[in-house]
């Protein structure tokens, strides 16, 4: 069985199975877990510099950020797109 990626954006990937969530960054709750994860060096910043768009959340309770809308990554983990 075949690993799936899903692409976060500027050549970045994640192991689709392991996303639990991908949520938007504006709200209070999402500026905590980003914060607390930071704290507890879980965080992983795959904007290169640019906006966070959107954090993927995953199974081993790693945060990612990603310059990619939240739509767009939902979209591309529906479709087991890789691009």
């Amino acid at each position: 069985m075949a690993i799936k990626l899903l692409n976060i954006g500027f050549g970045n990937t994640v192991v689709s199975e392991r996303v639990v969530a991908i949520v938007s960054p504006s709200t209070a709750p999402m500026k905590r877990l980003r914060e607390e994860a930071r704290l507890d060096k879980r965080l992983v910043d795959a904007t290169h510099g640019r906006r966070t768009r959107s954090i993927i959340v995953t199974d081993t309770n790693h945060i990612v950020l990603s310059a990619i809308q939240a739509e767009t990554m939902a979209e591309r983990l529906r479709s087991g797109a890789d691009d």
